[in-house]
């Protein structure tokens, strides 16, 4: 039995509501799907048998009324928007979406998880496009990798020992740095797919990545010449705190002493009758 529009309308509301989308992200594609179905009546389009052939070229239609409106073209990204309340209309409308005939299983599934990963991040979590492109570019990466493995197409049944051993195969040629940046990307997507329930279990306290250390690419020694050149410029310096710094970075040079001891140091600590006619000159006069 074929859905009237206004069914259509609100299953797809109703779909989004049970995905944990905000009211008004799903009010804004109820709008998207409303503009799209209108689209279809005027030009006596049946939604069961929309193609995607179809489905581009109401987008042209779109931009088009965009720019006589605005006087401008739309940004690259504006599409996306309706672009994923579309595919969830039609999903709800022919029952998948894109058409087997167009693309194989794993590969209409990994479509469909991306454009709606996509929109959660953007609509949901409101991050920075360049965020959106790093964390989908390591979900198609991850989605590819599992169903290349001849695995069945759904996620249901992702494992540890699955995620392990996508981590074994990242590390390869990766700074600790980047594997680090491949774990936060890979929760990010497990979170997203537990949370809407594609797979049982929440497998991101199982994605261990290297730990990084404040400052620890920072050198923990410098070189001599580099020595050199800090004493250098700190030296011109001759206010009153840049001798105590020339006579701190003295001290630490020179002698060896440790941050501790320079701070506890005090002027009864130096044996002045011993400096004076020995004619030592101090760290703080040289």
């Amino acid at each position: 039995m074929l859905k009237s529009n206004d069914e259509l309308i609100a299953e797809l509301a109703k779909l989004l509501t049970e995905q944990n989308y905000n009211p008004v992200v799903v009010a804004n594609h109820r709008l998207y799907a409303r503009a799209f179905l209108d689209y279809l009546v005027e030009r006596d389009m049946p939604v069961a048998a929309v193609t995607p052939s179809q489905v581009e070229q109401y987008f042209c239609h779109a931009v088009q009324r965009f720019r006589m409106r605005y006087g401008r073209s739309p940004s690259p990204r504006w599409h996306r928007l309706p672009h994923t309340a579309i595919c969830k209309l039609l999903q709800l409308a022919q029952g998948e979406w894109p058409p087997a005939a167009e693309i194989e299983p794993n590969a209409m599934l990994r479509h469909a998880i991306c454009h709606e990963y996509e929109a959660w991040m953007r609509d949901e979590r409101g991050l920075a496009d360049v965020t959106i492109d790093a964390l989908l570019r390591e979900a198609r990466r991850f989605l590819e990798w599992q169903s290349g493995r001849g695995r069945a197409p759904g996620l249901w049944e992702l494992s540890v020992q699955d995620i392990d051993l996508y981590m074994d195969m990242r590390t390869r040629g990766l700074r600790r740095i980047s594997l680090a940046r491949v774990a936060a990307c890979l929760r990010s997507l497990l979170r997203y797919l537990h949370r809407t329930g594609r797979i049982p279990t929440d497998l991101t306290p199982h994605v261990i990545g290297p730990m990084l250390y404040a400052y620890e690419d920072v050198p923990s020694t410098l070189d001599s010449s580099q020595i050199a050149r800090v004493l250098a410029v700190t030296k011109k310096d001759g206010s009153a705190r840049g001798l105590r710094d020339y006579a701190i970075l003295q001290l630490l040079a020179t002698y060896g002493l440790r941050e501790g001891e320079i701070c506890r140091l005090r002027l009864d600590d130096i044996d002045w009758r011993v400096v004076i006619f020995r004619g030592i000159r101090t760290p703080v006069e040289g």
